[in-house]
């Protein structure tokens, strides 16, 4: 499982990058849905987001899911490239596989770090 040690994580398998805004679904989120085969992105650039509120919706052969933003700000930037090209989400979720970038978003305190998102993975895995 691949979790970059520069993001910040939420329980609900969000990522979150404080360095440039951006954010997406993590390894761990796009392996238990499998092949995704669907992403609709919900905002436009210069929307205002708030924390906690929906940003996309994937669907893949197993599941669908909706995604949150675990910070609030303005979107700068969405990845059109994704609608295209969904299996962008499994095979790089970190880097093609962003949804959009937030500016002035500001991580909350309910954010883990790479070891505890880590743990948090392994715990539900058993």
């Amino acid at each position: 499982m691949n979790i970059p040690t520069n993001l910040k994580y939420t329980k609900t398998d969000e990522w979150f990058d404080p360095a440039t805004g951006a954010l997406g679904l993590t390894d761990y989120a796009q392996s238990q849905l499998s092949d995704i085969v669907f992403v609709e992105v919900q905002l436009e650039a210069g929307e205002t987001l708030e924390a906690g509120k929906a940003v996309a919706s994937v669907e893949s052969v197993k599941a669908s899911a909706e995604i949150y933003s675990p910070v609030g700000g303005k979107v700068t930037e969405v990845n059109k490239a994704l609608s295209e090209k969904p299996e962008t989400l499994n095979s790089s979720p970190y880097e093609g596989g962003w949804l959009v970038k937030i500016d002035g978003g500001v991580p909350g305190g309910d954010l883990m770090d790479a070891a505890a998102y880590e743990k948090y993975c392994a715990d539900r895995s058993h």
